[in-house]
């Protein structure tokens, strides 16, 4: 006997591709409106950090060079946006703007699918924000990030 998950499983994908023409994914002022929220919040969780790591340092300030603290930064930026993706598909912003993030398969998505996302989300940035600004220029509405991990964005 067929186990009854794995059959539900394959069904996901034959249904995204039988479901009802939709409306287009959203664009790119809605996707800047959310990365705006989520920027604002993570700008404070990294301020609050910040003052966490002063008894590491003895209270003195972290200089720009302190390699340990850019470290510590990053990856509490990826644990931020890795949590939020990886559990519901959203972040503040885009539950803000009724987004949600899914693999190309319409599951949602893992921490390897995390990763890669926020490893291309940086290569965006690194690339004077083409990356984001992609949607605009896409027939899919897709940014970099979307197209390297295997994810979309869609209406919540």
């Amino acid at each position: 006997m067929r186990d009854p998950a794995l059959r539900s499983q394959r069904a996901i994908p034959n249904a995204i591709a039988a479901a009802p023409a939709r409306d287009p994914p959203p664009g790119l002022l809605r996707r800047l409106a959310a990365l705006v929220y989520d920027l604002l919040l993570l700008l404070a969780v990294l301020a609050a950090a910040t003052v966490c790591w002063l008894p590491f340092t003895g209270g003195q300030a972290v200089t720009p060079d302190h390699a340990g603290y850019r470290l510590f930064l990053l990856g509490l930026s990826f644990w931020f946006y890795g949590w939020f993706w990886t559990h519901g598909g959203q972040t503040l912003g885009m539950r803000a703007w009724r987004m949600r993030i899914y693999a190309v398969d319409g599951r949602p998505i893992g921490w390897g699918r995390a990763v890669r996302r926020f490893a291309a989300a940086a290569v965006s940035a690194v690339a004077l924000g083409l990356g984001f600004l992609w949607p605009a220029l896409s027939d899919q509405r897709k940014a970099w990030h979307d197209l390297l991990s295997g994810t979309f964005v869609d209406w919540e």
